[in-house]
């Protein structure tokens, strides 16, 4: 008789200012979760991001909700408010060791990030100690080869969906139109709280 063997659970953790989610974002999450087999994808909007200054930046409550309220019908995604609940700068090592410290140590996890933020990860704080704890999936555009980079991790292509926050927000500001660009959800908090109008 075969011993049966426990498969390990797989995490993803997918961070970034969510300023707002748009489907690219989903779709991200959704390609990772199938191609690496992840148990759950972890979205983690950060507070204050260390490589970016955005000057129409929506309160991390405000972001916080629209990305609940956009993954609420799924059962693979969740959301964590630890970055927006702790102050200063949010630091990916910082929520890597906190998601290390609450989940059961034989727990894989998996970083998820874009192709155009690849070649920047050598500038990562305390990136060393991060390729220890998590394996890197890289998020490729079609078409879109990033600079070569020394860090071991995985690959992954999407479709091609060239979507950016930055445009949808100018969308906002100019009275045009973001559906079909952002879920449902997303669409309505914006027009209830008058996000990105200015």
């Amino acid at each position: 008789m075969k011993k049966h063997i426990k498969r390990l659970k797989r995490f993803g953790i997918l961070g970034g200012t969510f300023n707002p989610l748009h489907v690219g974002h989903l779709a991200i999450a959704q390609i990772a979760q199938e191609k690496f087999s992840l148990d759950k994808v972890i979205f983690v909007p950060s507070h204050l991001p260390p490589h970016k200054r955005i000057r129409s930046l929506a309160s991390s409550q405000h972001r916080f909700r629209m990305v609940k309220d956009a993954v609420g019908d799924n059962p693979l995604f969740k959301v964590s408010d630890f970055e927006i609940k702790s102050p200063g700068r949010s630091y990916s090592i910082t929520t890597v060791r906190h998601f290390c410290r609450i989940l059961p140590v034989s727990t894989q996890l998996f970083f998820i990030i874009g192709g155009d933020s690849f070649p920047q990860l050598k500038t990562w704080k305390n990136i060393e100690d991060m390729l220890k704890m998590v394996t890197f999936i890289v998020v490729n555009r079609p078409g879109y080869s990033p600079r070569k980079n020394s860090i071991k991790h995985a690959a992954v292509t999407m479709p091609g969906i060239d979507i950016s926050s930055s445009y949808l927000r100018r969308r906002v500001a100019l009275g045009k139109s973001i559906k079909y660009l952002v879920p449902e959800s997303v669409l309505e908090y914006i027009k209830k709280n008058k996000l990105y109008r200015t």
